[in-house]
């Protein structure tokens, strides 16, 4: 489990089972908790991740799409293809030891 206390709220604690859902977090911690959780995936060998983001206007995926270009761990990301459609974004990692 991976536990983030924003702001002084209770924490919130997350699985670490390759689905990161925003919908709980303040659209400000949403970088920080990306990198966070992918870090954590990443370490226990996690390479396909799962954000869900939901559709909105576009600000939220822009975010999460804006912080895995600037992480070199990431290897590949796009919005899943599926039926959650744009309200998801599937991000592939290295395996660790790579950059």
């Amino acid at each position: 489990m991976l536990y983030f206390n924003m702001n002084g709220d209770d924490p919130i604690e997350l699985p670490i089972d390759g689905t990161l859902d925003l919908h709980t977090f303040q659209p400000r911690d949403v970088k920080s908790v990306v990198e966070e959780y992918l870090a954590v995936c990443r370490e226990r060998g996690i390479l396909d991740v799962r954000i869900i983001h939901g559709k909105g206007i576009g600000a939220l995926p822009e975010t999460v799409h804006a912080a895995l270009r600037k992480l070199p761990e990431v290897e590949s990301f796009g919005l899943a293809g599926d039926a959650s459609g744009w309200g998801a974004t599937v991000v592939r990692l290295k395996p660790t030891g790579e950059r």
